[in-house]
Protein backbone atom coordinates (compact mmCIF):
# COMPACT_ATOMS: atom_id res chain seq x y z
CA UNK A 1 0.00 0.00 0.00
CA UNK A 2 1.42 3.50 -0.61
CA UNK A 3 2.11 6.12 1.87
CA UNK A 4 0.80 9.49 1.31
CA UNK A 5 1.71 12.75 2.35
CA UNK A 6 -1.77 14.57 3.96
CA UNK A 7 -3.16 17.41 1.29
CA UNK A 8 -5.87 18.68 4.18
CA UNK A 9 -4.57 18.50 7.63
CA UNK A 10 -6.05 15.41 8.90
CA UNK A 11 -4.77 11.84 9.13
CA UNK A 12 -6.03 8.47 10.69
CA UNK A 13 -4.71 5.50 11.62
CA UNK A 14 -2.34 3.46 14.22
CA UNK A 15 0.75 5.59 15.13
CA UNK A 16 4.28 4.80 14.74
CA UNK A 17 7.04 6.76 15.94
CA UNK A 18 7.60 10.07 13.80
CA UNK A 19 10.03 9.95 11.09
CA UNK A 20 12.91 12.63 12.10
CA UNK A 21 15.63 14.18 9.85
CA UNK A 22 18.69 16.21 10.49
CA UNK A 23 17.94 19.91 9.50
CA UNK A 24 20.08 21.25 6.19
CA UNK A 25 21.66 24.01 6.19
CA UNK A 26 20.70 24.91 9.92
CA UNK A 27 17.85 24.40 9.54
CA UNK A 28 15.81 21.87 12.90
CA UNK A 29 15.03 18.26 12.25
CA UNK A 30 11.99 17.98 9.93
CA UNK A 31 9.24 15.98 11.40
CA UNK A 32 6.54 13.54 9.55
CA UNK A 33 3.75 12.24 12.19
CA UNK A 34 3.01 8.45 10.43
CA UNK A 35 -0.59 7.51 11.30
CA UNK A 36 -0.92 3.81 9.35
CA UNK A 37 0.37 4.16 5.79
CA UNK A 38 -0.71 8.63 6.28
CA UNK A 39 2.20 11.60 6.74
CA UNK A 40 1.71 14.93 7.88
CA UNK A 41 4.19 17.33 7.88
CA UNK A 42 4.56 18.54 11.48
CA UNK A 43 7.17 21.73 11.23
CA UNK A 44 4.82 23.07 8.82
CA UNK A 45 1.61 23.29 11.57
CA UNK A 46 3.87 24.65 14.35
CA UNK A 47 2.42 27.87 15.92
CA UNK A 48 -0.95 25.91 14.85
CA UNK A 49 -3.88 24.16 16.46
CA UNK A 50 -3.52 20.20 16.50
CA UNK A 51 -5.61 17.61 18.00
CA UNK A 52 -5.27 14.16 18.54
CA UNK A 53 -8.25 11.62 19.67
CA UNK A 54 -7.97 8.00 19.97
CA UNK A 55 -10.07 5.69 18.55
CA UNK A 56 -10.01 3.13 21.62
CA UNK A 57 -8.44 0.21 19.46
CA UNK A 58 -4.89 -1.10 19.73
CA UNK A 59 -2.87 -2.69 16.69
CA UNK A 60 -0.03 -4.80 17.43
CA UNK A 61 2.80 -3.38 15.42
CA UNK A 62 4.22 -7.14 14.53
CA UNK A 63 1.06 -8.82 13.31
CA UNK A 64 -1.63 -6.29 12.77
CA UNK A 65 -3.98 -8.06 15.67
CA UNK A 66 -5.94 -6.23 18.27
CA UNK A 67 -4.93 -6.07 21.54
CA UNK A 68 -6.43 -4.18 24.62
CA UNK A 69 -3.03 -3.14 25.85
CA UNK A 70 0.24 -2.37 24.16
CA UNK A 71 3.16 -4.20 25.56
CA UNK A 72 6.78 -2.37 24.78
CA UNK A 73 5.40 0.83 22.73
CA UNK A 74 3.38 -1.39 20.42
CA UNK A 75 3.39 -5.52 20.55
CA UNK A 76 0.41 -7.70 21.75
CA UNK A 77 1.40 -10.05 24.75
CA UNK A 78 2.04 -13.04 22.04
CA UNK A 79 4.38 -11.23 20.27
CA UNK A 80 5.86 -9.62 23.37
CA UNK A 81 6.79 -12.89 24.93
CA UNK A 82 7.94 -14.66 21.45
CA UNK A 83 9.71 -11.51 19.41
CA UNK A 84 13.88 -11.34 20.43
CA UNK A 85 13.39 -7.84 19.32
CA UNK A 86 10.93 -7.89 22.97
CA UNK A 87 13.59 -9.79 24.64
CA UNK A 88 15.06 -8.31 27.96
CA UNK A 89 18.41 -9.01 26.44
CA UNK A 90 17.62 -5.75 23.95
CA UNK A 91 17.71 -3.44 26.91
CA UNK A 92 20.66 -5.27 28.81
CA UNK A 93 22.81 -6.37 25.48
CA UNK A 94 25.55 -8.15 28.28
CA UNK A 95 22.83 -10.40 29.11
CA UNK A 96 22.84 -11.94 24.98
CA UNK A 97 22.13 -15.64 25.59
CA UNK A 98 22.31 -16.23 21.89
CA UNK A 99 25.10 -19.07 22.22
CA UNK A 100 23.32 -20.28 25.10
CA UNK A 101 20.74 -21.62 22.35
CA UNK A 102 18.17 -19.94 23.31
CA UNK A 103 17.76 -17.30 21.65
CA UNK A 104 13.95 -16.50 20.62
CA UNK A 105 14.66 -15.50 17.23
CA UNK A 106 18.62 -16.44 15.94
CA UNK A 107 18.12 -15.36 12.49
CA UNK A 108 16.91 -12.38 13.54
CA UNK A 109 19.88 -11.99 16.04
CA UNK A 110 22.28 -12.38 12.94
CA UNK A 111 20.89 -9.53 11.47
CA UNK A 112 20.55 -7.45 13.88
CA UNK A 113 22.85 -7.95 17.43
CA UNK A 114 25.59 -9.32 14.78
CA UNK A 115 26.13 -5.84 13.35
CA UNK A 116 28.74 -2.83 14.16
CA UNK A 117 27.29 -1.27 16.97
CA UNK A 118 28.87 2.26 18.10
CA UNK A 119 29.04 3.50 21.89
CA UNK A 120 28.38 7.71 22.17
CA UNK A 121 28.27 10.38 24.31
CA UNK A 122 25.31 12.74 24.63
CA UNK A 123 23.50 15.53 25.67
CA UNK A 124 20.05 15.61 26.06
CA UNK A 125 19.69 17.04 29.93
CA UNK A 126 23.26 16.56 31.07
CA UNK A 127 25.96 13.81 29.42
CA UNK A 128 25.10 10.44 29.04
CA UNK A 129 26.54 7.12 27.34
CA UNK A 130 24.46 5.10 24.86
CA UNK A 131 24.50 2.43 22.31
CA UNK A 132 23.36 1.69 18.95
CA UNK A 133 23.81 0.20 15.69
CA UNK A 134 25.62 1.85 13.43
CA UNK A 135 22.84 2.23 10.97
CA UNK A 136 20.32 4.34 13.25
CA UNK A 137 23.05 7.38 13.69
CA UNK A 138 21.69 9.65 14.00
CA UNK A 139 18.05 8.72 14.24
CA UNK A 140 18.86 7.37 17.33
CA UNK A 141 20.20 10.83 18.99
CA UNK A 142 17.12 12.67 17.35
CA UNK A 143 14.53 10.05 19.16
CA UNK A 144 16.33 10.73 22.41
CA UNK A 145 15.92 14.41 22.25
CA UNK A 146 19.43 15.23 22.17
CA UNK A 147 21.40 18.83 21.36
CA UNK A 148 25.16 17.05 21.22
CA UNK A 149 26.45 13.63 20.21
CA UNK A 150 29.55 11.76 19.87
CA UNK A 151 30.29 8.40 18.72
CA UNK A 152 33.45 7.07 20.87
CA UNK A 153 33.92 3.62 20.23
CA UNK A 154 33.07 1.01 17.70
CA UNK A 155 32.54 -2.59 18.81
CA UNK A 156 31.23 -6.16 16.27
CA UNK A 157 28.60 -6.95 18.42
CA UNK A 158 25.54 -5.70 20.46
CA UNK A 159 26.60 -7.85 23.22
CA UNK A 160 30.04 -6.14 23.00
CA UNK A 161 28.58 -2.97 23.39
CA UNK A 162 26.72 -3.61 26.27
CA UNK A 163 29.79 -4.77 28.00
CA UNK A 164 31.22 -1.37 26.77
CA UNK A 165 28.10 0.39 28.13
CA UNK A 166 28.54 -1.08 31.81
CA UNK A 167 31.88 0.39 32.09
CA UNK A 168 31.10 3.91 31.25
CA UNK A 169 27.75 3.38 33.45
CA UNK A 170 30.56 3.67 36.12
CA UNK A 171 31.29 7.27 35.36
CA UNK A 172 28.63 8.56 33.80
CA UNK A 173 24.39 8.28 33.21
CA UNK A 174 22.66 6.30 30.66
CA UNK A 175 19.41 8.09 30.99
CA UNK A 176 17.56 10.90 29.97
CA UNK A 177 15.70 13.18 32.05
CA UNK A 178 13.11 13.38 29.87
CA UNK A 179 11.09 16.69 31.66
CA UNK A 180 14.75 18.50 31.81
CA UNK A 181 15.06 17.52 28.10
CA UNK A 182 11.78 19.40 27.38
CA UNK A 183 12.78 22.57 29.43
CA UNK A 184 15.39 23.17 26.49
CA UNK A 185 17.84 24.49 29.24
CA UNK A 186 20.65 21.96 28.34
CA UNK A 187 24.10 23.26 29.53
CA UNK A 188 26.54 22.75 26.27
CA UNK A 189 29.50 20.43 27.03
CA UNK A 190 32.97 19.55 25.55
CA UNK A 191 32.32 15.79 24.34
CA UNK A 192 35.61 15.54 23.06
CA UNK A 193 37.21 16.43 26.57
CA UNK A 194 34.67 14.24 28.30
CA UNK A 195 35.74 11.28 25.83
CA UNK A 196 39.13 12.00 26.26
CA UNK A 197 38.62 11.58 30.24
CA UNK A 198 36.16 8.87 30.49
CA UNK A 199 38.61 6.93 27.90
CA UNK A 200 41.58 7.41 30.32
CA UNK A 201 39.21 6.26 33.20
CA UNK A 202 38.49 3.22 31.85
CA UNK A 203 41.60 2.28 30.20
CA UNK A 204 42.06 -1.15 32.34
CA UNK A 205 38.43 -1.83 31.45
CA UNK A 206 38.90 -1.63 28.34
CA UNK A 207 41.77 -3.73 28.29
CA UNK A 208 40.15 -6.16 29.48
CA UNK A 209 37.15 -6.47 26.81
CA UNK A 210 39.85 -6.70 24.46
CA UNK A 211 41.71 -8.99 25.66
CA UNK A 212 38.76 -10.92 25.77
CA UNK A 213 37.13 -10.00 22.15
CA UNK A 214 40.19 -9.31 20.33
CA UNK A 215 42.25 -6.54 19.77
CA UNK A 216 40.68 -5.49 17.01
CA UNK A 217 36.73 -5.82 18.58
CA UNK A 218 36.70 -2.42 20.06
CA UNK A 219 38.26 0.62 18.26
CA UNK A 220 38.41 3.97 19.37
CA UNK A 221 37.05 6.69 16.80
CA UNK A 222 38.19 10.04 16.29
CA UNK A 223 35.04 11.85 14.80
CA UNK A 224 33.59 15.12 15.42
CA UNK A 225 30.55 16.00 17.61
CA UNK A 226 27.69 16.14 16.44
CA UNK A 227 25.26 19.42 17.23
CA UNK A 228 21.54 18.52 16.83
CA UNK A 229 18.52 21.21 16.65
CA UNK A 230 14.93 21.17 17.00
CA UNK A 231 12.05 23.20 15.73
CA UNK A 232 10.94 24.76 18.92
CA UNK A 233 8.84 28.03 18.97
CA UNK A 234 8.77 27.68 22.91
CA UNK A 235 9.48 25.29 26.08
CA UNK A 236 7.57 24.55 28.41
CA UNK A 237 8.66 26.01 32.21
CA UNK A 238 6.43 23.12 33.31
CA UNK A 239 5.86 19.92 32.27
CA UNK A 240 2.54 18.40 32.15
CA UNK A 241 2.24 14.98 30.21
CA UNK A 242 -1.03 13.82 28.52
CA UNK A 243 -1.89 10.45 29.14
CA UNK A 244 -4.19 8.56 25.83
CA UNK A 245 -5.21 6.35 28.32
CA UNK A 246 -6.44 8.32 30.73
CA UNK A 247 -7.33 11.10 28.24
CA UNK A 248 -8.27 10.35 24.56
CA UNK A 249 -8.79 13.37 23.17
CA UNK A 250 -6.12 15.77 23.61
CA UNK A 251 -5.50 19.19 21.81
CA UNK A 252 -3.59 22.68 21.46
CA UNK A 253 -1.34 24.92 19.68
CA UNK A 254 1.54 22.75 18.89
CA UNK A 255 4.84 24.64 19.57
CA UNK A 256 7.47 22.35 19.14
CA UNK A 257 8.21 18.91 18.60
CA UNK A 258 11.63 17.54 20.13
CA UNK A 259 12.70 13.60 20.35
CA UNK A 260 9.74 11.35 20.35
CA UNK A 261 7.75 14.21 21.62
CA UNK A 262 4.83 16.73 20.73
CA UNK A 263 4.91 19.80 22.70
CA UNK A 264 1.78 21.60 22.97
CA UNK A 265 0.59 24.85 24.70
CA UNK A 266 -1.38 22.11 27.31
CA UNK A 267 1.65 19.65 27.63
CA UNK A 268 3.49 17.19 26.25
CA UNK A 269 2.78 13.96 24.90
CA UNK A 270 4.95 10.82 23.64
CA UNK A 271 4.14 9.45 20.29
CA UNK A 272 6.18 6.40 20.28
CA UNK A 273 4.20 5.23 23.96
CA UNK A 274 1.37 4.69 22.14
CA UNK A 275 2.85 3.09 18.81
CA UNK A 276 -0.61 0.88 17.22
CA UNK A 277 -2.93 3.06 18.76
CA UNK A 278 -5.09 4.25 16.33
CA UNK A 279 -6.00 7.85 16.16
CA UNK A 280 -7.36 11.04 14.04
CA UNK A 281 -5.25 13.64 14.10
CA UNK A 282 -6.36 17.47 12.83
CA UNK A 283 -3.79 20.04 12.52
Amino acid sequence: MTESIAAAAEVTGCLTKMAIVPGQGGEPARYTLRAGEQRLDLNEHLGKPLSLAWSGAIACTHCGRATRKSFAQGYCYPCFKRLAQCDTCIVKPETCHFFAGTCREPEWAERHCFQPHIVYLANASGLKVGITRGTQVPTRWLDQGAVQALPVLAVDTRQQSGFVEMLFKEEVSDRTNWRAMLKGDTTALDLPAERDRLLARLEAGLANLRERFGADAIRVLDEAPVALDYPVLEYPTKVVSHNLDKTPEVSGTLLGLKGQYLILDSGVINLRKYTGYEVKVVA
